[in-house]
């Protein structure tokens, strides 16, 4: 990359430009996922081709770029990378597959993005670091959010699994930025990436082999409101790969470079705002009112979290969901 090259990718509004595009593609990914997953593709399978898909082009883009990328890691470096691959990636993919299979794509987007809530009070509690006083209205503002969105007073109102798989899909979010905080990471991304996704596509396989994915050799309706549309299950798969999981990981990577970790994280937060886009446009899909006040009150707490840490992590790894 040349010099010039160089500054343009580090002008904080090519950043900004890079955020906002990697999180509308993440944000349609959400309901390309759907047409694989309800066409025959259970959500471990789905998540086992998605990942090892993406090692795929991973391994690619190292031979390009850095091929010291390829080097195989230490035994010292082994547990981080396992943490990465199995919480990090697996879990958080897993997880994630099965909320937005069950629930609205706004709704499992804003409880997976609780997550950075969690990552603040794990550095409050346990850590034992201080955060701004801002965090507990943060918190409060988060958690009533969640009550008036889910309807708590009358039952609640969405798919209890859906529900236990975004907030399972937050912890993993959690764990991924917080062992993404780590000085190797940050020195080194694609090399620790690279083998995060080798080590959760070893384990996926265990559970649910790729050759599992059959479906995705037939005809797949594009659902919702194009559901007389149809297209060949494994196309969707491959713009879930390209354009919904490796393109934006790369274009957050790039902003990391122009913008801080703190900014790129809220910024990112235009993914939920996306899926509930996708969701009705897309699915049909809509919320009360009352659903969407709690919807604003969640992004709001959620925002006021991620700014709340006193020792932000510049370098840390971008958001991938």
């Amino acid at each position: 990359m040349s010099l010039s090259e160089q500054r343009v990718v580090r002008s904080p509004l090519v950043g900004y430009a890079l955020v906002l595009t990697a999180a509308v593609l993440f944000g349609l990914n959400a309901g390309a996922s759907r047409i694989p997953l309800r066409s025959g593709t259970d959500e471990a399978t789905f998540t086992t081709v998605r990942i090892t898909a993406a090692l795929v082009v991973l391994v690619v883009v190292a031979l390009v770029v850095d091929r010291r990328a390829l080097r195989l890691p230490t035994l010292r470096r082994l547990p981080l990378l396992l943490g990465l691959g199995v919480l990090g990636i697996a879990g958080l993919q897993g997880f994630y597959n099965v909320a937005i299979n069950r629930l609205p794509l706004g709704i499992a987007l804003l409880l997976e993005y609780t997550g950075p809530v969690l990552v603040v009070l794990w550095v409050r509690f346990a850590r034992r670091r201080p955060v701004h006083a801002r965090m507990w209205p943060a918190l409060g503002l988060t958690l009533a959010g969640l009550a008036v969105v889910s309807q708590v007073w009358s039952g609640l109102a969405f798919d209890g699994l859906g529900v236990a798989a975004a907030l399972l899909a937050a912890v993993c979010f959690a764990s991924y930025f917080l062992l993404g905080e780590d000085d190797g990471v940050s020195a080194d991304p694609l090399h620790h990436i690279v083998w995060a996704f080798a080590l959760a596509a070893v384990l996926m396989n265990v559970v649910a082999p790729v050759w599992r994915a059959d479906a995705l050799g037939a005809d797949a309706s594009m659902l919702g409101r194009l559901d007389d549309l149809t297209v060949p299950a494994w196309a969707a798969m491959a713009w879930i790969v390209l354009l919904g999981t490796v393109t934006p990981f790369f274009l957050l990577l790039l902003a990391l470079r122009a913008l801080p970790a703190t900014v790129v994280s809220v910024v990112a937060m235009l993914e939920p705002v996306v899926a509930s886009l996708v969701g009705w446009g897309w699915y049909a899909e809509s919320l009360t009112a009352v659903q969407l006040g709690g919807v604003a009150m969640v992004l709001l707490g959620i925002v006021l979290a991620q700014t709340a840490r006193r020792d932000p992590h510049p370098d840390e790894l971008p958001p991938l969901t």
